[in-house]
């Protein structure tokens, strides 16, 4: 069985699928693993790292034959459509495949054969906890951004009692406390900051209250938003009218604030618009918003004003920063966890050096985007326009 770790092409992507410690594992089962040359830069992994874990490296002149002839393909960021189309019919794809915004990509792996499994469609259960990469990555998200946030703001985190007076602690507002959420409010307390944080899910604020921030509590009339939490742990979209009232109830809290971040996201949708232009225009001069939401394809974050990609400073002084694969910028520790992740992954499709598919597993099914020549994931299928196989297709 042969692994591929084939280069990110992406400019903002510097993780790699694999470290050299998760590929002397594979080794040392049984699998033959290949590594593109400069793979691992990004994340300061040596080529030479990969040949002591017993890899083999592919250079850029054979960088097609690392689709071509692998049975398995890892990759954290998607593959362009022209390197779907190297890979064989009955070959294995796993990573952050991001199949709802590249319906071409999906269409290509379909009618290429291809059995594709996107990580962050993997169900959150328990025994899927050490696959999780949309927690391990969120993690890192969390933790930079306020370290970020802290680094722009014109103040001081924690309160200081000086010969020159005392100075305040800085008032932080992070809003969602999923994962992301939960990092940037740790590492704003461990900072000194004064937390405030909001969710949607009630069932969040005993951890909130736990990390020694004040959980807000919105006066949202009774049964109008309710617990917003689907079972797989997830915050539910909102109707129009309780995202209208919820964020008109948070703008006072993000202009008394003087450092937002903010991290609500709506599972396979755009990002909820939590803080409007309006809102913005009333926040002081020095404030600082770090939009982890920030959606390239939404053109916007959970910020109305909010640039994808770009860091700038309204007219009335407020700096609005959307980071986009911030976790990217931790790439020494993010490349572990995810490819501690990958490797989780890998031991339920490859055991005793095969490849086995089984869909009726509920951890292959859920990540499963496209297998037997179409595409199986009902989500997926809606949005590229095409009817998932019948059951009896599904193997």
């Amino acid at each position: 069985m042969k692994i591929a770790v084939p280069r990110q092409t992406d400019q903002n992507e510097r993780r790699v699928a694999l470290t050299p410690a998760a590929v002397k594992k594979l080794v040392a089962g049984g699998a033959a693993v290949v590594v593109q040359t400069g793979a691992g830069v990004g994340s300061h992994h040596a080529d030479a790292a990969y040949v002591t874990a017993g890899a083999q490296l592919v250079g850029d002149g054979e960088a097609e034959s690392i689709w071509s002839q692998a049975d398995i393909a890892v990759v954290t960021q998607p593959p362009t459509v022209a390197e779907a189309q190297r890979m064989r019919e009955g070959a294995v794809l796993v990573g952050m495949l991001a199949p709802l915004k590249r319906a071409d990509l999906v269409r290509t792996l379909a009618a290429r054969n291809v059995t594709s499994f996107s990580l962050d469609f993997l169900p959150r259960t328990t025994r899927a906890q050490s696959m999780d990469v949309l927690s391990s990555q969120a993690n890192m998200a969390g933790y930079k951004a306020v370290l970020l946030a802290a680094a722009v703001s014109p103040r001081m985190f924690p309160m200081m009692i000086t010969a020159a007076g005392t100075i305040s602690p800085a008032k932080v507002f992070v809003i969602g406390a999923g994962v992301a959420g939960l990092q940037a409010i740790a590492t704003a307390r461990r900072l000194g900051a004064v937390v405030e944080a909001f969710d949607v899910r009630a069932v969040v604020e005993e951890q909130v209250k736990s990390l020694g921030a004040r959980f807000v509590k919105l006066p949202l009339p009774p049964g109008s938003m309710g617990d917003a939490q689907t079972a797989g742990g997830y915050a539910k979209e909102l109707s129009e009218e309780d995202r209208r009232r919820q964020s008109e109830l948070m703008g006072k809290h993000v202009i008394a604030a003087d450092c937002v971040i903010t991290t609500a996201a709506v599972f396979g949708k755009a990002p909820p618009l939590l803080i409007p232009r309006e809102v913005v225009e009333q926040m002081k001069a020095g404030s600082v918003i770090i939009d982890l939401a920030a959606d390239a394809d939404a053109g916007r974050g959970n910020c109305e004003l909010t640039k994808p990609g770009e860091r700038y400073t309204t007219a009335n002084g407020v700096l609005i920063d959307g980071p986009l694969n911030l976790s990217s910028t931790l790439s020494v520790d993010a490349s572990l966890a995810y490819g501690n992740n990958m490797l989780a992954f890998l031991g339920e499709i490859a055991k005793g050096g095969q490849v086995t598919i089984n869909l009726a597993d509920e951890i292959q099914k859920g990540a499963c985007i496209t297998h037997g020549g179409a595409v199986v994931n009902e989500m997926v299928s809606k949005a590229v326009g095409n009817s998932p196989p019948s059951e009896q297709g599904i193997a």
